[in-house]
């Protein structure tokens, strides 16, 4: 409550300064007193008689009582919503891999998990969740690590704390180094990866490197067929003074477990493998991989020495990029100029202190589709990555580099993609069929990569701007749940996009359609720490997202119908003031994805420096739980069933559709030539009327 005139509103009280009468029931027998024997007064104006530091005290408790009354009342809202509120089932993990350390990062590959650690990596048995190999040969810790499947064999990548990348290989029970990409003896040509990709089939590897001031991205082929003929095949008979190194399976019960012989086929039984012991051989050296080009960001605007148009069209080759905003030519006096102008324009800008700008970064992806020129005799096998699509940081431009090229030839682009904004998002689907390109004013451009279509360009609402693309397997919704066709779906496009205002967007696109924009979650500001901070697709639950929100908290939603299914609970480290950045990796194949989380370590004695928690691997297999068994399960629908029902016409093959499109216009037809013969009939007896009454006149 305040005190002051100005911030309250007066209560004046009248009190006569003589005796009070009571007056007459007649208005002209009240008595006529002036208004100076009344006295208007506050009863809060003797608080205002306080000198002054009492007078700011009491406005300070008034304005802290305010205060925290409102804050006391929106917390009971809260509260009584809490109350009212229904939570999502919470299922807890169904196994742990406990570590010594928290994880360099975590890879899933067949039926293993890789980790990377302390000096190297580990793997471990999904089935059993036990260690099987630990390899430790470096100086430094591992801090990511990939891990893709080569048919029946593995291709694992771990980067250490120095940025070295590394390529091993693994075949049955034998782990072999294939090369170390940046590695150098010189400490000072040392470069470091900063970002890695791999195509879908495994055919091509690239690395983003920076070093000396430089970055540039780098470009390998990685001859799989030939590793697996090594292998099979070895050529040379092995040097018997170089043994085979090896590591037992350590438990906690026993200590050696005898070798068996197993080969890692996906037709064997999940437990074919818990007692295998995987090898590291340097006794025999596959092939490296084949270096095939080295690609550097493109060079600022600067000015030409050419006189002319004329003399730029006899000495210019190249004709590629020419009106997308690459390889402009401009003249030395007229770039001058410009900077002229627009330091004159801009002066009262660029007086303060320029900070330096960082190196450009890239994003790159592999395109299975040939969806820029490649030349005539080059031959691709199906399904091998024929184009590298790459962004630099701030440019407009999405540059396509065709991999059939030989040491000789040069680094040049076959295809340039402008676009009105710079790009700051770019994501391919897994099946490298579609393209989302996201651009700073929050516009999404969408392609068609297979048939070389552009489904068309969507806005997202205003003041969202995409932060992070995930492509969804086409699903239906079929008898109340979703479901996957049992044929792939073409021309069909779904994605979730993740805002930076943390809401997220379901975007779908049709090639018969225009693309359109549906709210999944808005931020919540009613509860800022359920603030979503990661989503990952669950390829083995149609429609299903994985949502990482900043309370540390995960949880499944259904995208078709934009609820929460269920969550998951697992320990988790303290809540902290920088932004939570969830660990995990989801399975692209099983029913699981696995979480690293932290828990208080009960044998631990607490002490000011040391951490009394464990960290450790979760696993949450989605069979383990009944609400989301039968949907795993579950998850395909017939060809045979999608024929018959004719509310999905978007799934069925070509002739299918055009027969059905055929039919309805020949019932069309039939519906309009039977509406025109009662028209015509009404028409007659109508003019039969007219001449009727034309008759009787």
């Amino acid at each position: 409550m305040s005190s002051s005139k100005g911030s309250r509103k007066q209560r004046p009280s009248v009190f006569a300064k003589g005796p009070l009468e009571i007056p007459s029931p007649t208005e002209a027998d009240l008595p006529k007193d002036d208004e100076k024997d009344f006295d208007f007064w506050d009863m809060y104006q003797e608080l205002d008689t306080l000198p002054l530091p009492y007078r700011m005290i009491n406005k300070l408790v008034n304005l802290l009582f305010d205060y925290s009354w409102e804050v006391i009342e929106e917390r009971e809202a809260l509260r009584e919503i809490e109350k009212n509120r229904i939570l999502p089932t919470t299922y807890p993990p169904g196994a742990e891999i406990q570590l010594n350390k928290m994880p360099g990062g975590m890879a899933v590959s067949q039926d293993y998990l890789f980790i990377g650690g302390v000096k190297g990596f580990s793997i471990y048995n999904l089935h059993n969740f036990k260690r099987m190999y630990v390899w430790e040969k470096l100086k430094v810790d591992v801090i990511s690590i990939w891990a893709m499947d080569l048919g029946n064999e593995v291709l694992i990548i771990p980067v250490d704390e120095l940025g070295i990348v590394r390529l091993f290989y693994l075949y049955k029970d034998s782990l072999f180094l294939l090369k170390a990409i940046n590695e150098m003896d010189d400490i000072s040509k040392q470069s470091t990866c900063v970002k890695m990709e791999l195509s879908p089939s495994g055919d091509y590897a690239a690395f983003l490197l920076q070093g000396a001031g430089d970055i540039w991205l780098e470009v390998y082929k990685l001859p799989k067929e030939t590793w697996l003929k090594e292998v099979e095949h070895p050529q040379f008979t092995l040097n018997p003074k170089k043994k085979t190194k090896q590591l037992q399976l350590s438990t906690p019960d026993s200590a050696l477990t005898e070798s068996v012989e197993t080969n890692l086929r996906p037709s064997l039984s999940p437990y074919a493998i818990q007692d295998l012991n995987i090898c590291f051989k340097t006794d025999l050296k596959l092939s490296p991989p084949v270096y095939v080009m080295k690609i550097k960001p493109p060079k600022p605007i600067a000015g030409t020495t050419f006189k002319s148009p004329l003399e730029i069209f006899s000495k210019v080759e190249d004709y590629c990029g020419l009106g997308s905003g690459q390889n402009h030519y401009i003249k030395d006096v007229q770039w001058e100029q410009h900077m002229e102008i627009f330091n004159a324009s801009y002066k009262k800008y660029l007086e303060g202190e320029w900070e330096e700008e960082p190196l450009s970064t890239a994003t790159f992806h592999f395109f299975t589709n040939s969806i820029s020129p490649i030349p005539v005799d080059a031959k691709s096998p199906p399904g091998a990555a024929c184009i590298l699509g790459i962004r630099w940081t701030g440019s407009h431009n999405f540059s396509l580099y065709s991999l059939n090229k030989n040491l000789k030839d040069k680094t040049d682009c076959e295809n340039v993609w402008p676009c009105a904004a710079p790009i700051t998002v770019s994501q391919i689907s897994s099946s490298s069929s579609y393209l989302v390109l996201a651009c700073e004013d929050g516009v999404l451009i969408l392609w068609d990569l297979a048939q070389g279509f552009l489904f068309g360009v969507i806005a997202l609402p205003e003041g969202c701007f995409c932060q992070s693309i995930h492509f969804l397997r086409f699903f239906l919704v079929h008898e109340g749940r979703n479901v996957y066709p049992e044929v792939q779906v073409k021309y069909e496009m779904m994605c979730v996009v993740l805002c930076t205002d943390a809401s997220l967007h379901l975007v779908t696109a049709s090639r018969t359609t225009g693309p359109t924009s549906k709210v999944l979650v808005e931020r919540s500001k009613k509860y800022p720490e359920e603030t979503i901070c990661t989503v990952a697709s669950v390829p083995a639950l149609p429609g299903m997202v994985l949502i990482f929100s900043r309370n540390q908290s995960v949880s499944l939603m259904d995208v078709a119908k934009s609820e929460i299914i269920c969550a998951f609970a697992a320990p988790v480290q303290p809540v902290e003031a920088m932004p939570w950045k969830p660990l995990f990796v989801v399975s692209p194949h099983h029913p699981y994805f696995l979480l690293h989380g932290v828990h208080p370590n009960d044998n631990a004695t607490p002490t000011v420096d040391a951490k009394v928690t464990t960290d450790s691997v979760f696993c949450f297999n989605f069979d383990d739980y009944p609400l989301l068994k039968d949907i795993s399960k579950n998850c395909t629908i017939s060809q045979k069933d999608l024929e018959c029902n004719q509310a999905f016409p978007q799934v069925l093959p070509l002739e299918k559709r055009c027969e059905q499109f055929l039919q309805k216009s020949f019932q069309k037809v039939a519906r309009t030539q039977m509406k025109g013969r009662d028209q015509w009939a009404q028409l007659r007896k109508y003019s039969l009327v007219l001449q009727k009454e034309n008759l009787k006149k």
